[in-house]
């Protein structure tokens, strides 16, 4: 009777697979880390690499931290998804965070963040299907004297009306259709 080994190990193959999505400078870390004791104390590091290089952690990206790491999906996902820091969808071209600290709130920071959202489609923490803009909530942009504010990319505006939003908008979408660029 003859016996045939079939090799299941396709190690190789996910290998090759996790290293297409991660910079070279992380899995180099990733190599330096995972056979420390605690090599899983890494983990935030790890994801603060991707994250700089890369502007969000895409699924792709934790499962090849999962794998690499040899660290379980699980904890992955749970530590990317437990920090406010961490971001799992791209990051529009044009950040706009609206103040909502309390000078700002006082004077009419709401009904700026509705204008907002209603303008753009989105709510805060989203970003635009054309990944023009992501809208972000600040507790203070420390331009209290301005109040209301709102902050795009590091242009501060203030004090800005409701009436304000379409004018400020239009800028980035006039600019960036005179470049071609959405994102």
């Amino acid at each position: 009777m003859s016996h045939s080994v079939v090799n299941t190990d396709n190690w190789e193959a996910v290998k090759a697979e996790c290293l297409k999505h991660l910079p070279q400078h992380v899995i180099d870390y990733i190599e330096e880390t995972k056979d420390q004791d605690r090599s899983e104390s890494h983990l935030i590091s790890i994801l603060h690499k991707i994250q700089a290089h890369s502007g969000y952690l895409s699924k792709e990206q934790l499962n090849a931290v999962s794998q690499l790491a040899r660290i379980p999906m699980t904890k992955v996902t749970g530590v990317a998804t437990f920090y406010h820091y961490f971001r799992l969808t791209p990051r529009g071209k044009h950040i706009i965070s609206v103040c909502l600290g309390t000078a700002c709130y006082v004077k009419g920071a709401e009904k700026i963040s509705q204008s907002l959202m209603n303008k753009l489609g989105i709510q805060f923490g989203e970003t635009t299907k054309d990944g023009l803009f992501s809208l972000e909530a600040a507790r203070c942009l420390g331009t209290c004297g301005l109040a209301p504010v709102i902050m795009v990319d590091e242009q501060v505006y203030g004090p800005v009306a409701s009436g304000d939003v379409r004018t400020i908008l239009d800028k980035y979408i006039k600019q960036a259709s005179r470049t071609g660029d959405k994102n």
